[in-house]
């Protein structure tokens, strides 16, 4: 059985944050296409239809963060080849009596 495992942001600008981020079509995009498999740039970018600018800059915003897991590993060519993976699988977020709860629900 898998366990689903929760945390909770206490700090308010990482909460904006996120929020922000979250609220991002091709953030939203990105962590769900690499949710149950590593995929690289070029993968998410056919996958989802978003241009490759796009895909790197939207990437880096969600390392940034501490969305995105990154490994990577360099051919025999030297050419640099990097795998995305999302550490999260869902986030809720509730807004009570002026205070905003966010929690993440990480991605085993």
């Amino acid at each position: 059985m898998q366990t689903i495992q929760n945390f909770k942001v206490d700090d308010v600008e990482k909460k904006d944050n996120l929020l922000e981020v979250i609220s991002d079509k091709y953030c939203r995009a990105i962590i769900e296409t690499t949710k149950h498999q590593p995929k690289s740039a070029i993968e998410i970018t056919a996958e989802t239809k978003i241009p490759i600018s796009t895909v790197y800059r939207r990437i880096q915003t969600l390392i940034d963060n501490k969305l995105l897991a990154i490994t990577g590993s360099i051919s025999d060519d030297g050419k640099k080849f990097f795998m995305y993976k999302t550490k999260i699988s869902g986030i809720k977020c509730s807004y009570n009596d002026g205070q905003i709860d966010v929690e993440l629900i990480l991605n085993n």
